[in-house]
């Protein structure tokens, strides 16, 4: 997973500086790939945080099977989508369908299609990979090869970007 949109939330001890100088003492500390792209005071709870925008990439070696749009957006459009969802208390099945409030499927080559999803982001959230599961569960034969999940985008209740 990448991701362009990530969030640290963190307090300060005493006056604060600039916040040029945060992002500068923050990048010369961070590993190499990883970067602070803005700096801001926070205005907002991160418990107003919502939404993810997530484009999910799968890859297939032998070239997209033929019925992958329509067979994956009938699926996606069910009423209910039960996986096995893995956590530090076991397994559980759950019902990720109410999670996924939005996807569009774009072609990209003869071997790669993005899913591009909306999905809820915290009180439940829906990591983006559940959907790959659903997919090899529920249609064995359009489990790819390969995916990557970039995280694009975070919003608040009211679809506002979260900053």
């Amino acid at each position: 997973t990448e991701s362009v949109c990530e969030l640290l939330d963190f307090e300060l001890e005493g006056e604060l500086p600039a916040l040029e100088l945060v992002a500068d003492r923050l990048n010369d500390a961070l590993p190499d790939g990883i970067r602070v792209r803005h700096i801001y005071e926070a205005e907002r709870k991160i418990k107003e945080l919502h939404l993810l925008r997530a484009r999910v990439y799968m890859e297939y070696d032998g070239g997209l099977p033929a019925d992958i749009e329509e067979t994956v957006s009938e699926l996606l459009n069910q009423e209910t989508l039960v996986v096995v969802k893995h956590s530090r208390k076991g397994e559980a099945e759950t019902d990720i369908r109410p999670l996924l409030k939005e996807f569009v499927l774009a072609r990209l080559s003869d071997h790669v299609i993005c899913l591009e999803v909306l999905v809820c982001a915290q009180n439940p959230s829906l990591n983006p990979s559940l959907l790959v599961d659903a997919i090899a569960s529920y249609r064995p034969h359009l489990r790819p090869d390969f995916f990557r999940i970039e995280r694009v985008e975070i919003f608040d209740v009211s679809g506002e970007i979260f900053r």
